[in-house]
């Protein structure tokens, strides 16, 4: 017996139930399988950045996901150093006043941890009617003009499953089999280093600041490391490299010499640390040449693997399975053309690898000054990489003349074309759950043409004086912006065809 579905999302990770929960809401039939028994345990890829939480809350998550963790408005501290009490190579964060995003967004960032948010995305998603099955692994996967055959096994029972679906969503890593069964290689840097993960109990005193999230980037004379608090009192991650080429393992560092290097990284001689769990991982850089395969469509990490400095590889991936998962809600339902699947790619991979280069560019910066970083892209801006990124692709009426630019300055948002709708208080409710027309002054023209659009547009005028100059509208004029917060063409000026001119725009940008 086959079992049918409209999407097959492979992976319960941040990207994989991003998109059956965007998926679900828009109404599609998603099935999510894991190998894995469930969310994550542990609390990697923490804090949401502020796209993330615009994206959040307007799944309705985002308050849930900023209770669970209180530290995110209480500050952020980070720094590069000998030791907790050594010598401040850099101060790179002081306290987080740095971060004013005001002009782009009312939304405060989140710090939660992978480990509390996923369990979040989940319900959610089971919730909005998505099915989840955990220790369920993909076996076999052959597409063909009209959809996908997945096999799916059971791991406890060994018992197998045939699915059809119309598209798959590959969430299933950093080493993805899908990717690989697909052909599709990767470019970049691996084994960059290799890690531990040591969680820790311990009373630090006064060698952390008490309530803020306080991240040290530890360049001691005997290792390389990270340690930052946590959401529980007293529990760290502590985080040194090891090498293997020297000849070592995870299976050298035993109880005595984590306790020895986590007291020299603390300057605590006397510590007695609770180990709780250790783990171990390679970091890398990696973009994979392709994100999609005919039915088939990566996110999170089997599209791109992002070293951790800089915190953006959860916040990408959840920013994957919302792309890809509004594009194929709008094929399935009709209102697109079928190649708006390609933008998914053309927007989302130049995100990976700006994201994947800075990243790399602060890696050289924070733990490893010998890192060679020649032949990347330049770093850019952290705020305007989050806030003030650039999509190019056919679904969206870019205007002339292209700069050339990847971001803007998030200080000053301009409104156009293919960047994030500035998210004024009186606009974010407004956007995020359809296509949406936002107008200056009289919006009666514009109504009427919105009314008359073959799939639904919601049009607003927006009262709200600092509205027109950060939309760059004039009276008369409006702002498109799509069903992810991005604008896809905009009237500066009144138009003598309103009705005509959506109907236009709409066709383009839906690939109709």
């Amino acid at each position: 017996m086959t079992e049918r579905v409209r999407v097959l999302v492979v992976g319960a990770g941040l990207g994989g139930l991003s998109a059956s929960l965007f998926l679900a809401r828009e109404g599609v039939d998603v099935l999510t399988v894991e190998r894995h028994a469930g969310t994550s345990i542990h609390s990697r890829a923490a804090g949401q950045n502020w796209r993330t939480m615009e994206l959040f809350h307007w799944a309705g998550i985002d308050e849930e996901v900023l209770a669970a963790s209180p530290r995110a408005a209480q500050g952020l501290r980070i720094t590069v150093a000998t030791s907790l009490a050594g010598r401040v190579l850099h101060r790179l964060v002081e306290d987080g006043s740095e971060f004013d995003v005001s002009a782009s967004t009312t939304l405060p960032a989140g710090m939660a941890g992978q480990d509390v948010v996923e369990p979040i995305l989940l319900a959610h998603a089971e919730k909005a009617g998505a099915r989840v099955r955990f220790r369920t692994e993909l076996t076999d996967l052959v597409q063909d003009d009209d959809g996908v055959t997945a096999t799916v096994r059971h791991r406890d029972s060994g018992e197998e499953t045939v699915v059809r679906a119309d598209y798959v969503i590959a969430a299933d890593g950093g080493r993805s089999g899908i990717r690989q069964r697909l052909g599709i290689g990767t470019t970049g840097m691996d084994a960059l280093s290799h890690c531990l993960g040591v969680v820790f109990d311990a009373d630090l005193g006064d060698r952390v600041q008490a309530g803020v999230t306080d991240l040290f980037y530890l360049q001691h004379p005997e290792f390389t490391a990270g340690l930052v608090n946590t959401d529980v009192p007293n529990r760290y991650v502590f985080a040194p490299d090891y090498f293997p080429e020297k000849g070592e393992s995870p299976a050298d560092f035993g109880h005595d010499r984590l306790v020895s290097m986590i007291r020299a990284a603390t300057d605590l001689p006397d510590l007695e640390p609770e180990i709780v769990w250790t783990g171990s991982w390679e970091i890398a850089a990696r973009l994979a040449d392709r994100f999609r395969s005919g039915r088939v469509f990566l996110v999170g990490d089997a599209a791109k693997v992002t070293p951790p400095t800089g915190g953006q590889g959860g916040n990408t991936a959840v920013g994957d399975g919302a792309d890809i998962a509004w594009k194929l809600a709008a094929v399935l339902r009709g209102d697109a053309g079928e190649a708006l699947l390609d933008t998914y790619e053309a927007e989302r991979r130049p995100i990976a690898r700006m994201v994947i280069d800075t990243s790399l560019h602060n890696m050289k910066q924070r733990m490893h000054p010998d890192l060679d970083v020649s032949g990347l892209t330049e770093p850019v801006d952290m705020l305007d990489g989050i806030l003030g990124f650039r999509y190019r692709s056919t679904a969206v009426l870019s205007e002339e003349p292209d700069d050339g630019a990847r971001v803007e300055d998030v200080h000053a948002p301009t409104g156009r074309p293919g960047f994030r709708a500035p998210g004024l208080a009186s606009t974010v409710d407004l956007l995020g759950r359809s296509w949406v027309l936002l107008c200056a002054g009289d919006g009666t023209a514009w109504q009427a043409a919105a009314a008359e659009a073959d799939i639904r547009v919601d049009c607003h005028v927006v009262d709200d004086s600092a509205f027109p100059s950060r939309y760059g509208l004039s009276t008369g004029g409006a702002s498109l912006v799509r069903p992810d917060g991005i604008v896809a063409w905009r009237a500066k000026e009144p138009v003598e065809d309103p009705v005509g001119e959506l109907r236009r725009v709409l066709t383009s940008v839906l690939s109709r």
